[in-house]
């Protein structure tokens, strides 16, 4: 008779038990199983002929088989933390069919830049618009010299480089002001999955979105540059770092997004990215700390991988020294993955 080790819900693994099939109401884990179990082999395969044996598990089976399982019930648990922490409306989903990973050990989940100690973030604004209508009034953006971001359809109609100012706190519009698009956060269900090319993990949309149109933020802690300067120094020696300059007008600050972060964390570089780097104000009108919002370049189809250009600045302007996720500030030459064409070979 065929009998299968149980982890019981709830319980330590102490308490595991061996059972037959027909003990077993569970069609979608013997699914699992039988698949976990297939992938291994087929693996193994490629390197060396190997027999299955229907009478027992190899333990190199059984162990991976076994180790499959808690990753993705710790997967499973990520996720539901994941999506209990975000505020936006779109879900949040993890994949991993290509290793073993499981979730990040010291990565925080925040929906808003976290300031480091001595920064003061003011999140209030001083003034707001007391249209009617935003979209054919003197608003927001008017009274800051610049023109209305978006459309109709609320996507961004404005050249890189250019500021988004949207209607803040203190304006007297409502939650549907054509105005409001970044501040209302992620509206696609996206999902973190394990790349196959040796990237880590990356981000894919799981919903078709309109070219032009506002995917995520990039957040993180706000720290000084010097500060950054002395973390990408201690990044450099791991490879990676997620070093952002708030470069609109002035150098004073950097998001580091290496262990507090949203899904932009994990959002891949591209020489050929979909995405276009965006400087917002809201309700912090601080033109030294400017919200940076990522746009869709071009329709992006459901299962897309989602990317932007590590080295591009929220000017619209390319230099190494804006987004820094490898070895930090040019310190070291890092091989570029991407695969786009228009490739430059490196990430800095």
């Amino acid at each position: 008779m065929e009998y299968y080790l149980v982890k019981w819900k709830g319980w330590p693994d102490s308490t595991n038990t061996w059972e037959p099939l027909q003990n077993l109401k569970c069609p979608l884990l013997l699914q699992q199983f039988s698949n976990d179990k297939h992938n291994y082999l087929s693996q193994v395969k490629k390197g060396k002929a190997i027999k299955d044996n229907n009478k027992a598990l190899k333990p190199a089976i059984a162990e991976y088989i076994v180790k499959k399982a808690k990753q993705r019930l710790a997967l499973q648990r990520w996720q539901d933390e994941l999506n209990r922490r975000k505020n936006h409306k779109g879900m949040i989903f993890v994949e991993n069919t290509v290793d073993l990973e499981g979730p990040p050990s010291d990565f925080y989940y925040i929906n808003e830049y976290k300031p480091a100690p001595g920064i003061s973030l003011v999140n209030e604004a001083t003034f707001g618009c007391s249209c009617t209508d935003c979209f054919f009034e003197k608003c927001c953006p008017a009274e800051a010299g610049v023109l209305l971001a978006y459309n109709k359809n609320q996507q961004i109609k404005i050249p890189p480089g250019t500021p988004i100012y949207e209607c803040n706190s203190r304006c007297q519009c409502g939650p549907d002001c054509p105005n409001r698009i970044v501040q209302k956060g992620t509206q696609y269900s996206l999902c973190i999955f394990r790349t196959s090319n040796g990237c880590g993990w990356g981000v894919k949309t799981l919903v078709k979105i309109k070219r032009m149109s506002f995917v995520m933020e990039y957040v993180g802690e706000v720290i000084t540059s010097e500060e950054a300067e002395r973390r990408g120094q201690l990044y450099d020696n791991k490879g990676i770092t997620y070093l952002f300059d708030l470069d609109y007008e002035s150098d004073e600050f950097t998001v580091d997004a290496a262990r507090y972060g949203n899904v932009s964390h994990f959002v891949n570089h591209s020489c050929d990215p979909n995405l276009q780097v965006f400087n917002v104000f809201i309700d912090n009108l601080d033109t030294r700390l400017p919200r940076i919002a990522l746009f869709s370049t071009r329709t992006i189809n459901a299962g897309e991988e989602l990317t932007f250009d590590y080295q591009m600045k929220g000017s619209g302007d390319v230099s190494s020294d804006s987004v820094d996720h490898s070895p930090a500030k040019k310190r070291v030459r890092t091989v570029c993955k991407c695969g786009a064409v228009t490739c430059r070979g490196y990430l800095n």
